[in-house]
């Protein structure tokens, strides 16, 4: 039963295994070019939630104002 209840996580020799693949695949010099662009885009889908919020928020203060009148 304990099998069935992990089936979708990865344990620490599943980790080791795909970190050995990428590297074989990308080779380690590249490996530090795709973290950065990886941690970049990242970056860039938090900065466009957070921009997304705000203007949710200004949205539904306009709604109350509106609703109020």
């Amino acid at each position: 039963m304990e099998n069935i209840n992990q089936a979708g996580w990865f344990g620490p020799t599943e980790i080791i295994i795909i970190l050995v693949i990428v590297l074989l695949f990308f080779g380690g010099r590249k490996i530090p070019e795709l973290m950065k662009g990886l941690g970049k885009g990242v970056k860039e889908f938090k900065d466009a939630s957070k921009a997304e919020e705000v203007v949710n928020e200004d949205n539904s203060e306009e709604n109350e104002k509106i609703e109020t009148k």
